[in-house]
C-alpha cells in the first residue's frame, strides 16, 4: 500500500522550518505561486502580533521537484525565518499557564523553557501548512477541493451560505487586506463583528479563540477503511486536527450535537439520482450531510465536514497576565511574556483547511496509489468506472 507521509522539522527563532514528504507520486504539477499564498495567508489576520510584521514566509524548494514537477523522491521544503535567534533568545523560567512551557521543562529536566516553547511554538504550523498546499497540487488534479474559513471568533457566530458557489464564498472570504482587516470568514456581517471583538480583546491585553471549518468537495466514496481503527479516515483527520497548537476539540458533521436528538433527525437518507452518476457520488444522494461525508471511517461520496475549536491565544498582554511561578525559585510570579497575537483564529482556518487536506491526499494515494500521477489517475478512473457499472 502506497504511503504519504509528512514531517517537520525547525524551531520558532531557528534558522528555518523544514517539511519532508515522502509518497508524493511522480508527475505531480507543483504549483510554488499556490503555496506561497497559502503561507501568506497562514500569516495573515486581524489581530494577529508583531511576528508576522518581520516574517515574508515563502517556500524554498529543496529536493524532489523537477522542472515543476514532482520526481517520486522525497520533497524537502524549506521556509527561513527572518527572525532568527536562537541561540540568542534569553532562558524563560516562568512558564505561561496554557503552553507547553512547564510540562515540557520537567520532562526534558529543565528550568529554562525555551528549547520546549521553540519547537512547541504554532510556528511550526508553518511547515504544515506547507504540505498540505503540496498535497492540494495532486488532489486538484481529480477536482478535489478544499475550502477552509473561519465560523465564529468569541462570540460571534458566522452563518455560512453553502447555496452559493464556493468560488462566490471563497471571494467573500478573502475580501480585505490581510493584517488590517482579514478574518478569513465568507459572511461580511459576521466578520465586521469579529473584528470590533478583536478590537476590544486587543485593548484589554486580553485574547480570543473559536471555531474553524474546512469542507473537501467531490471525494469519492471509499477513501479510508473500517477494517482496522487507525485506518480510519475520520479518526485521522481527527489526530490531525487535534495537532494543531491550541486545538481542543474537533467535529465531523454534526458533531456532538448528534448526541442530544433521536436518530431519525441524526443519519442521513439515501436516494439515486441517475443524472448524478459520473459526478463523485456516483448518484447517490443526501438530503443532508449529519454525517460530514464520512460512515465506517470511510467517505460517503458527500462533502467532508471538519470543525475544530482553537482555545485563545495563552500568552495574554502586560495588562491581563497570568500568576506562575519562577522554576528557579519557586515564587510565586507574573508569567514570562512572549511577543504574541490577540487573535489567530483567521490563521487557524488556513492551517486546519491544509492538514485536511494531507490526510485526504493521503488516504486518496493509499486508495489508487502508483509510482507516478498517470498510475494514479489510470487507477482512479478505472475503479469509479467499475463503482458505476455496479452490480456486476
Amino acid at each position: 500500500m502506497a504511503t504519504l507521509t509528512y514531517r517537520t522539522a525547525g524551531e520558532s527563532h531557528g534558522r528555518a522550518l523544514i517539511a519532508l514528504i515522502e509518497g508524493m507520486p511522480a508527475g505531480v504539477p507543483v504549483d510554488k505561486a499556490f503555496i506561497d499564498a497559502e503561507l501568506r495567508r497562514r500569516q495573515g489576520g486581524y489581530g494577529r502580533g508583531g511576528r508576522q510584521k518581520i516574517e515574508t514566509d515563502t517556500v524554498e524548494i529543496l529536493s524532489g521537484v523537477r522542472r515543476g514537477k514532482t520526481m517520486g523522491s522525497p520533497i524537502t521544503l524549506q521556509i527561513i525565518n527572518r527572525d532568527s535567534r536562537l541561540d540568542d533568545a534569553p532562558p524563560l523560567s516562568r512558564p505561561r499557564p496554557g503552553h507547553a512551557d512547564l510540562a515540557g521543562s520537567i520532562k526534558w529536566l529543565t528550568t529554562d523553557c525555551r528549547e520546549t516553547l521553540e519547537r512547541a511554538s504554532a510556528r511550526e504550523t508553518a511547515a504544515r501548512v506547507a504540505a498540505g498546499a503540496l498535497a492540494r497540487c495532486l488532489l486538484r488534479e481529480f477536482g478535489i477541493e478544499t475550502f477552509g474559513y473561519v465560523l465564529s471568533i468569541g462570540p460571534v457566530i458566522a452563518t455560512v451560505d453553502f447555496s452559493q458557489p464556493i468560488e462566490t464564498l471563497r471571494a467573500i472570504r478573502d475580501e480585505g487586506d490581510l493584517f488590517k482587516e482579514w478574518v478569513n470568514c465568507p459572511d461580511r456581517e459576521a466578520a465586521a463583528k469579529m473584528k470590533d471583538e478583536i478590537r476590544k480583546a486587543k485593548v484589554e491585553s486580553n485574547t480570543l479563540g473559536g471555531l474553524v471549518e474546512a469542507r473537501v468537495f467531490n471525494c469519492p466514496p471509499g477513501l479510508g477503511s473500517c477494517m482496522q481503527y487507525d485506518q480510519k479516515l475520520d479518526a485521522r483527520l481527527a489526530m490531525a486536527v487535534m495537532s494543531i497548537q491550541a486545538f481542543k476539540a474537533v467535529e465531523i458533521g454534526l458533531g456532538k450535537e448528534a448526541a442530544f436528538l433521536p436518530g431519525s433527525r441524526v443519519h442521513d437518507e439515501i436516494s439515486y439520482d441517475a443524472s448524478l452518476k459520473e459526478t463523485s457520488s456516483l448518484g447517490f444522494v443526501r438530503h443532508t450531510n449529519n454525517a460530514g461525508g464520512l460512515e465506517g471511517g470511510m467517505t460517503n461520496g458527500q462533502p467532508i465536514i471538519v470543525r475544530g475549536a482553537k482555545k485563545p491565544i495563552s500568552t495574554l498582554g502586560p495588562l491581563m497576565a497570568l500568576e506562575s511561578v519562577d522554576l528557579n525559585t519557586k515564587e510565586t510570579s507574573k508569567a514570562g511574556y512572549e511577543r504574541s497575537d490577540a487573535c489567530a483564529v483567521p490563521a487557524a482556518g488556513v492551517i486546519l483547511e491544509n492538514v485536511v487536506a494531507f490526510e485526504v491526499a493521503r488516504a486518496f494515494v493509499e486508495k489508487f496509489g502508483g509510482d507516478s500521477l498517470a498510475e494514479v489517475r489510470m487507477n482512479y478512473e478505472n475503479f469509479m468506472a467499475v463503482a458505476r457499472k455496479l452490480p456486476l
